[in-house]
């Protein structure tokens, strides 16, 4: 008879518990970036630049150029542009759409790295408060700084006040 190996974890058990690690970085990465501005305009003026997908490529700094119409269940494409790097292909599906008031997408893959992002309209005394916030989930969350993505917002913010002021 022989005796049972000790201290010894089999291919397998290494296997199943990368799979287990990698599957509970998936479940727990969150991330997410906030943007926001009071812009003196109304929130149909706002709403007017942020769903004429044609203008983008004037004004927005990391949403270089988007083709589409936000309807719900559909989808917008979009050349995301950040920093330096060459643009990347993007589409996430419109999963709600409030006129005015909200619009909310979501691309990505659920374990890999996906993203919800909306748009928000609240109307304050001095103009309306305009909200982008963006929340990240998966593994890729763990490996990524979203930080240049919030200044990117924030400044594509100012560039909607800009262009309303002009």
């Amino acid at each position: 008879m022989s005796k049972p190996k000790t201290g010894f974890i089999g291919p397998g058990a290494i296997l199943v518990l990368i799979i287990a690690v990698a599957f509970v970085l998936a479940l727990t990465g969150r991330k997410s970036v906030h943007a926001e501005l009071v812009i003196a305009a109304s929130p149909e003026e706002i709403w007017r630049v942020i769903t004429d997908t044609a203008s983008y490529s004037e004004w927005n700094p990391i949403l270089v150029e988007a083709n589409g119409e936000f309807v719900e269940g559909g989808s917008v494409s979009y050349m995301m542009k950040i920093g330096d790097g060459d643009p990347t292909a993007v589409a996430p599906e419109t999963t709600k759409i409030v006129p005015m008031s909200e619009i909310n997408q979501f691309g990505g893959n659920d374990l890999v790295l996906s993203y919800r992002h909306t748009w928000k309209l609240e109307l304050v005394k001095s103009g309306t408060r305009v909200i982008q916030h963006e929340e990240y989930r998966g593994i890729g969350v763990w490996f990524w700084n979203p930080a240049q993505v919030e200044a990117l917002y924030q400044q594509g913010l100012e560039a909607i006040a800009a262009r309303l002021a002009n």
